[in-house]
């Protein structure tokens, strides 16, 4: 029987006495049985009936009977686990994401915007419980996604980042962090979360980052910062050709890595810095570690009992053993 288990096992040692008992009875079969002396069988023929030839084999039935008995014994049961999960402290995140034109500079592969996107979808796909909102920033900065449970929407809109031409272009970290803080600062999470990557310093808007980084402290929001990009020289997009492709410069590349860690640090966060692809994947695996969401598993066992079957066949077998005996069997020597 498949996916069968015993409520009462220990029952089934019981079956090893059985053949005990089987060599027993048959020991003692003359005992129940008519017998006749005689000096001699010389000149007889054997010529015993079907029934006679038949009798020894009652033993087999009782002995099945009890095996039958045994198992109805022990209760063989199969079970229907359910699982449901029950998020008992969740966690509302705030992606927010520079989209400035440097962005798609080409020392990580094959551009820092496109390297971003693969682990931010991943990211998404590693938070099954928990809200997840988009904001993008340059030189001014909107909300992209509310906070939602909509994880395929949050992906998408993750795979359609793109830097625009038409919008200021600039790095308003400030900015973006002010935006991502309205997003949080009415929601009832136990844990409220922004990651805030940029790959430049701040020079757009109208709102300081320290300042914006005061507003995180005061309305208890974790900001985990991320700076992205080489050390050292990078390939940076500086003008269009006439036939609309990028031409590319290398350029040093400057983070401000000083404000990143404030900000961090006044919020209860982390500062990470991301210089290739593999480094960029590792920080967003850190943070997923580090803001873990408690999950309750509730189990729901739906058990359906085998044994009655086995109770029927082994009352019948001893019936039909009984009423062969004291009827068809009787009789015979």
């Amino acid at each position: 029987m498949d996916k069968v288990s015993f409520l009462h096992p220990a029952f089934l040692l019981l079956l090893v006495l059985l053949p005990i008992a089987g060599l027993w009875l048959y020991r003692k079969r003359k005992k129940y049985s008519t017998t006749l002396t005689m000096s001699s069988l010389n000149g007889l023929e054997s010529n015993l009936s079907w029934r006679a030839r038949l009798k020894p084999y009652l033993i087999v039935l009782r002995l099945l009977a009890l095996s039958l008995i045994i198992i109805a014994l022990a209760r063989p049961r199969t079970v229907d686990i359910s699982n449901q999960t029950k998020t008992t402290r969740g966690i509302d995140i705030v992606m927010a994401i520079d989209l400035s034109s440097s962005m798609l500079a080409k020392d990580l592969n094959p551009t820092r915007m496109e390297a971003l996107k693969i682990v931010a979808d991943r990211f998404v796909d590693n938070r099954p419980n928990d809200r997840i909102g988009l904001v993008v920033y340059a030189g001014e900065a909107y909300t992209k996604i509310p906070v939602t449970t909509d994880k395929a929407l949050i992906k998408q809109a993750i795979s359609e980042l793109q830097y625009d031409p038409t919008v200021q272009d600039g790095t308003g970290i400030g900015m973006g962090l002010a935006t991502a803080i309205n997003r949080l600062k009415e929601s009832k999470a136990k844990s409220r979360v922004i990651i805030l990557l940029t790959d430049g310093v701040n020079n757009a808007g109208f709102i300081e980052p320290e300042t914006a980084a005061d507003l995180a402290r005061e309305y208890g929001i974790k900001v985990y910062t991320v700076g992205l990009g080489s050390n050292g020289m990078a390939p940076f997009p500086v003008e269009m050709s006439p036939n609309g492709t990028l031409i590319y410069q290398n350029m040093k590349v400057v983070i401000d890595e000083n404000l990143m860690k404030s900000i961090a640090k006044k919020t209860g966060g982390r500062y990470f810095r991301a210089t290739s692809n593999s480094r960029l994947e590792q920080i967003y695996d850190e943070i997923n570690q580090m803001e873990t969401t408690e999950i309750e598993e509730l189990k729901y066992y739906d058990f359906d009992e085998k044994y009655r079957p086995f109770v029927v066949l082994g009352l019948v077998l001893l019936v039909v053993e009984l009423l062969l005996r004291q009827t068809l069997y009787r009789s015979i020597i």
